[in-house]
Parts: structure tokens; sequence; C-alpha cells
């Protein structure tokens, strides 16, 4: 597997999604991925913590550059909590939790963000205004409403399947209602 593609690949998809969600300085951007999924194995039976490390190390620069929150999503045995910086948990307000990812429990991601970011904690549960998700690992159950598919000329990061997505407020009222443009995100 050629990593230097996957972290190329890796960063082009997050830019553009960036270039496209317009989003505010601290906004979360969740990641969710499976390093099995991206070497094309079935999902958790291929964990390749080379590659989680490749691609954390490739994606925070550019999150942080952007001054936003990113939140890695774990694996199924950790019941896809999420890693994110201390600050980021106080800001939001989340109740954090005990649980450190690792190879066997949590995923490749989750463990590099928890090796590399500032003061890493683990959280149950947020409502992220963006994110990728590669491998299909369901990044939506923490999205926010209204979730939107956003579609670019990548659509894989090495054999895994990538979806993008960003969201926008709900549309509330009736015929009567008017709303902003769809394209200004507001957070």
């Amino acid at each position: 597997m050629d990593i230097e593609k996957i972290v190329q690949q890796t960063k082009n998809s997050l830019e553009e999604l960036l270039k496209i969600t317009n989003l505010l300085k601290g906004s979360i951007f969740i990641l969710g991925g499976s390093t099995s999924e991206i070497t094309g194995n079935k999902i958790g039976t291929a964990t390749n913590l080379e590659i989680g490390e490749a691609i954390i190390q490739a994606i925070l620069p550019i999150i942080k550059k952007n001054e936003l929150y990113l939140a890695v999503q774990c694996c199924e045995h950790l019941n896809r909590a999420l890693i994110v910086e201390k600050e980021c948990a106080g800001k939001y307000n989340w109740e954090v939790v005990n649980a450190v990812p690792h190879k066997s429990a949590g995923g490749s991601l989750a463990t590099a963000a928890y090796q590399h970011f500032d003061n890493p904690v683990s959280i149950e549960k947020i409502k992220a205004h963006a994110g990728m998700d590669i491998g299909d690992t369901f990044i939506g159950m923490h999205l926010k409403h209204v979730a939107i598919p956003v579609r670019i000329d990548i659509n894989k990061i090495g054999e895994a399947h990538l979806t993008l997505a960003r969201t926008r407020p709900k549309l509330i009222g009736g015929e009567r209602a008017k709303y902003t443009e769809h394209s200004k995100h507001l957070n």
C-alpha cells in the first residue's frame, strides 16, 4: 500500500471539503475511518497503525491552520466514542469518559489522535459541523442535523469508500417562512 498516496488523497479531500463548507473558527470536524478498508480488507480485520499515524499527522496541521477542532471516531469496540482535545470538550461542555483507544479497541486513527493531540480526552457523543468517513464507519451519528453529502472527484482513500458531509441549520416554519441561502454555512 502506498502510504504517501493515501496521505495525499486524504489531504486533498479535506482541503476541498473545507473550501466547500466554509466552516467557522471553532467548528468541529469529525474523522472516522477504517485502515482495514483503506488497505482493501474487511473493516476491523487488518488494523494498520502506520496508516492511522500518517493520516492524523497529515491532517492535524490543516485542521489547526483553519482553527477547527478535530474529533476522531473510535471503532465499535469503544461504542464509536470520540477523541477530542480537552479544550474542545470544555468549550462544548461535553462529558469526558474514561477510555484510551488502542489497536484492538478504538482503531488506528483514534489511537494516533490520542498520541498526537496536546491533551486528548474521550467523549461519547457530539454534533459535528462537517466530516470525513473513510471506509463507511458511520460518522453520521455524530453530525448535526441536517447532514448533507458533499461530492468531490475523490471517492476513495486507498481502497476505502469515501463519504464527505457538511451540515446546515434545520429549515423550520412553513410556506410563509423565509430562509438564508443554503450555501452560507451557519454553525
